[in-house]
C-alpha cells in the first residue's frame, strides 16, 4: 500500500464526526434551548439513517465473508468495531447534553415530567387522556402467549414491560407494547400551574396507566422500558425485468419494514432478565451493533419539541428577503431576460422560484415546462403550480426520481397525481439515479422559441428551502439554456449522443472535468503562476479525486475547502496536504450548497453544481455542474465563500484527528457566517 493510499480517512468515522458536530451545537449554550433539543432530534435522525444505510452495507460485506472485501484498506468487521465504539461514546455524550438542556428548561418553568412526577390534577388528565385517545390504539402483547417473537418494526419505539406480583403464586410476565406515535403526539402538554408548564412523553403516559392496560390480571408492580430496532434500509432491486420500475420501487420499499436488524437500542437500566429474553428471541448478537442508551429513544421526535409560546428559547425567524433584480408584482420571466438572478435560500424567499413557476403554468405565450424531482414537500406548491400548468394546456414533463431514499412512497404518489392531469412522467435512465436540479420553461416571444432556464444545488422543496442553504440560478443565457433543453432531451432519448460545451454533466464528463481544472491549476503551480482551488461541497470522499487534490498540493496549489460532511481527504499533512486547509460549518442552517472556483491563472472559472464529489455523483448519478458567467454573481459567490471562511463562531477544524476544533481568531469578536450573509444579502437590497 502506497504512503497516498494509507492518508484516506474512512468515511462511516468521518460521517460519524459530522454528527459529532451536530450534537456539538446541542451542547452550545449560546444555541437555544429548544433549538437545542431539536439538534438531538437531528443527530438521532442522522444516526437512524447511517444504521439503516451505511451500517447495513458493512455488515452485509461481512455477511458474506468474502475475506478481500475491505473498506478503506480496513475489514468491515474491524470499522464496525470503530463504529460501535463510536456510537457508543457519542451516544454518553447525548444523553449528559439532555439531561442538561432538561435541567436548563426547568429555569425557564418546562417541566418534562414522568409517570413518578405527576401530582393528583395532572393524574386526573393524564387517565382522561389516556381512557380516551390512547388505550383504544394500544395493542399489547403477552409475550409468553406467543410461539415466536413479535416483528418490531423499523422506526418504531416499544415498551418491553416486566409484570409482576406480591402474590408468590402469580409468575413473572413479559410484554410488549408498541408506542403509537405514528397516530398520536409524542408530547402531551399537561395543564399549566401558574407559570409552570408541563410536558409528558406519550410513553410516560402509558407507563402511568399500565394497571389499566392489564387490569384482568392479578399482577401489582409494572415496569417498562423502551427498546427499538433499526433495520437495514437498502431496496433489494432485482432483475426481474417484467417487472415495471414502479413495482419494484413499491415493492422495495414495502420490504424495507422487514429488512435485517443492523441495530438494537435499550434503556440501559432494563431488567437483565428481560433484556436477555428479547435479545435471545431475536436471535441478535454483538455485530448487530446492541447499543445501550437512555430512558428515551427515537429522539427524532425532538426535532418537533413544543415550543409552549417562549420565543426566547427557539431562534428568531428572520424575515424573507426578496431579490433586487424581480419586483414585487411584476414578471419573473421578463426580470430574468434581462439579467441572470442567484437566488441564495433560506436567506432569499423560495416563494419567488414558485412564482416562477406558478407564472409560467398562467402565462398563455409558455408552451412547456420540464422539471426535475428528487424530493419534494409534502404539501407541495410546486407540484400544484405544475398541476395547474397540465390544466392550462401546458406540456408539463416532470423527471421523477423514484429512488430517492426515504422518499420513495412520496414520489410514488406525486408522478400518479401529475400523471392524472396529462403531465409526462420519466422515471430517470435504468442504472442511474436523477440527481440534477433543472426547469426548462419554453415560451413563444415574437414566433421564436426562447427558452428560460433554473440550475439549483438542492431540491424544489420549499420545507428543505427554509432550513437548507442553496444556490438557485434563474437564467436566459442560450449557453445554458439551449444544454438544459438537451437535459431534458436525454431522458426521452437515452441512447442518442449529446455534447455540453458548458453544463458540466456527470456520469459522462463531470469527472473529467474535475481532473482538467485540477491539472490546469498544477500547471500554473509549476509555471510560477498564481493556482487555487476553493470547494465547497457535502461530502468529499472519492479517491482518485483525492488524490489529484494531493498532487495539486504537491505542486504548490492552494485549496480551500468548506465540507459540511463527510471529508475523506486529511488536509495539513507535510508532504500530502500541507496547502490544503478545510474547515466544515454547522449552524442553524444546513449548509448544502455547492460551488467551484478554480484560478485559471487569473480568470477565475465559477460553477455550483447538485453533485458532492462522492464516486456514485461523479459515476453513477445524473448531476449537473453549472457554470455562472455573470460578473456580478461571480463577485456574489466569491463574498459568500469568503464570509464563509472568515468564520469563527460555527466553523469547526477538519483534521486527522476528527476531533472538530473550532475555528480560533486573534479577534475577539465572533464572526458567525450565516448571520452575516443574512446582513451580506438584506443589505444588498437596500443598496439596490
Amino acid at each position: 500500500m502506497t504512503r497516498i493510499q494509507r492518508k484516506i480517512l474512512n468515511r462511516e468515522i468521518s460521517w460519524l464526526s459530522f454528527n459529532d458536530r451536530v450534537l456539538q451545537e446541542a451542547q452550545d449554550k449560546n444555541v437555544p434551548l429548544i433549538e437545542r433539543l431539536r439538534f438531538l432530534g437531528i443527530f438521532s435522525n442522522n444516526l437512524d439513517e447511517f444504521f439503516k444505510v451505511r451500517v447495513a452495507t458493512i455488515k452485509r460485506m461481512i455477511d458474506i465473508q468474502v475475506g478481500s472485501n475491505r473498506v478503506e484498506g480496513e475489514k468491515p468487521k474491524k470499522i464496525m468495531s470503530k463504529i460501535q465504539k463510536k456510537v457508543i461514546k457519542l451516544q454518553n455524550k447525548f444523553e449528559t447534553t439532555y439531561h442538561r438542556i432538561i435541567s436548563e428548561l426547568e429555569r425557564h418553568q418546562i417541566f418534562l415530567i414522568n409517570e413518578v412526577e405527576v401530582n393528583p390534577e395532572q393524574a386526573i388528565f393524564i387517565r382522561k387522556y389516556f381512557k380516551e385517545e390512547v388505550l383504544p390504539v394500544l395493542s399489547p402483547i403477552m409475550l409468553h402467549n406467543v410461539d415466536s417473537f413479535p416483528y418490531l418494526k423499523d422506526k418504531s419505539i416499544y415498551l418491553a414491560v416486566k409484570l409482576t406480583s406480591s402474590d408468590n403464586s402469580v409468575g413473572t410476565e413479559y410484554a410488549l407494547i408498541e408506542v403509537p406515535t405514528d397516530v398520536l403526539p409524542r408530547f402531551i402538554v399537561l395543564p399549566q400551574d401558574r407559570e409552570r408548564k408541563f410536558i409528558m412523553l406519550l410513553e410516560d403516559v402509558i407507563r402511568f396507566s399500565l394497571d389499566e392496560v392489564f387490569s384482568i390480571f392479578h399482577f401489582d408492580t409494572f415496569n417498562a422500558w423502551i427498546i427499538k430496532l433499526t433495520r437495514d434500509a437498502e431496496l433489494d432491486m432485482d432483475n426481474d425485468l417484467s417487472q415495471s420500475f414502479l413495482e419494484k420501487i413499491t415493492k422495495g420499499v414495502a420490504g424495507r419494514q422487514t429488512g435485517q436488524p443492523v441495530r438494537f437500542v435499550f434503556d440501559n437500566s432494563i431488567a437483565i432478565d428481560l433484556l436477555d429474553y428479547i435479545i435471545s428471541k431475536l436471535d441478535l448478537y454483538e455485530d448487530n451493533n446492541l447499543i445501550p442508551g437512555g430512558r428515551y429513544h427515537n429522539f427524532k421526535d425532538f426535532m418537533n419539541f413544543p415550543n409552549l409560546g417562549n420565543n426566547t428559547l427557539i431562534y428568531k425567524k428572520d424575515q424573507l428577503l426578496g431579490h433586487s433584480a424581480i419586483k414585487y408584482q411584476t414578471s419573473i420571466l421578463e426580470s430574468i431576460a434581462k439579467k441572470d438572478v442567484m437566488l441564495h435560500v433560506p436567506y432569499h424567499d423560495f416563494n419567488i422560484f414558485i412564482s416562477l413557476i406558478q407564472e409560467a403554468s398562467i402565462d398563455p405565450k409558455v408552451k412547456e415546462i420540464s422539471i426535475t424531482l428528487y424530493r419534494v414537500a409534502k404539501n407541495s406548491k410546486v407540484i400544484n403550480a405544475l398541476m395547474n400548468a397540465c390544466r392550462n394546456g401546458k406540456k408539463v414533463t416532470a423527471v421523477i426520481e423514484l429512488q430517492a431514499r426515504f422518499d420513495e412512497e412520496a414520489n410514488i404518489f406525486w408522478s400518479k397525481k401529475l400523471e392524472e392531469v396529462g403531465a409526462n412522467i420519466y422515471f430517470g435512465i435504468s442504472g442511474l439515479k436523477v440527481h440534477a436540479k433543472l426547469v426548462n420553461i419554453t415560451r413563444i416571444e415574437n414566433r421564436k422559441e426562447v427558452n428560460y432556464g433554473c440550475v439549483s444545488t438542492g431540491n424544489f422543496h420549499e420545507g428543505n428551502a427554509s432550513v437548507y442553504s442553496d444556490l438557485i440560478l434563474l437564467t436566459a443565457d442560450k449557453r445554458i439554456t439551449s444544454e438544459i433543453k438537451k437535459v431534458f432531451q436525454f431522458f426521452g432519448h437515452p441512447y442518442k449522443n449529446y455534447n455540453y460545451r458548458h453544463l458540466v454533466a456527470s456520469p459522462l464528463f463531470m469527472r473529467k472535468k474535475i481532473y482538467s481544472a485540477v491539472e490546469n491549476e498544477i500547471r500554473n503551480a509549476k509555471a510560477g503562476k498564481k493556482a487555487y482551488i476553493i470547494l465547497k461541497i457535502n461530502s468529499l470522499v472519492d479517491k482518485e479525486v483525492i488524490y489529484k487534490l494531493y498532487h495539486a498540493n504537491n505542486a504548490g496549489v492552494k485549496i480551500k475547502l468548506i465540507v459540511r460532511g463527510i471529508c475523506a481527504l486529511i488536509p495539513g499533512v507535510v508532504g500530502l496536504s500541507e496547502n490544503i486547509e478545510a474547515i466544515s460549518i454547522v449552524d442553524k442552517y444546513l449548509e448544502h450548497s455547492r460551488i467551484l472556483i478554480f484560478c485559471n491563472g487569473g480568470d477565475e472559472q465559477y460553477f455550483i453544481s447538485s453533485a458532492d464529489w462522492m464516486t456514485r455523483n461523479l459515476d453513477r448519478r445524473i448531476e449537473v455542474a453549472c457554470p455562472i458567467y455573470d460578473k456580478e454573481i461571480q463577485k456574489e459567490l466569491k463574498d459568500m465563500i469568503n464570509i464563509q471562511l472568515k468564520d469563527n463562531a460555527k466553523a469547526r477544524i477538519i483534521n486527522m484527528e476528527q476531533d472538530n476544533q473550532y475555528v480560533e481568531s486573534a479577534e475577539d469578536k465572533k464572526f458567525r457566517a450565516q448571520l452575516e450573509l443574512y446582513n451580506y444579502y438584506k443589505n444588498r437590497n437596500k443598496t439596490s
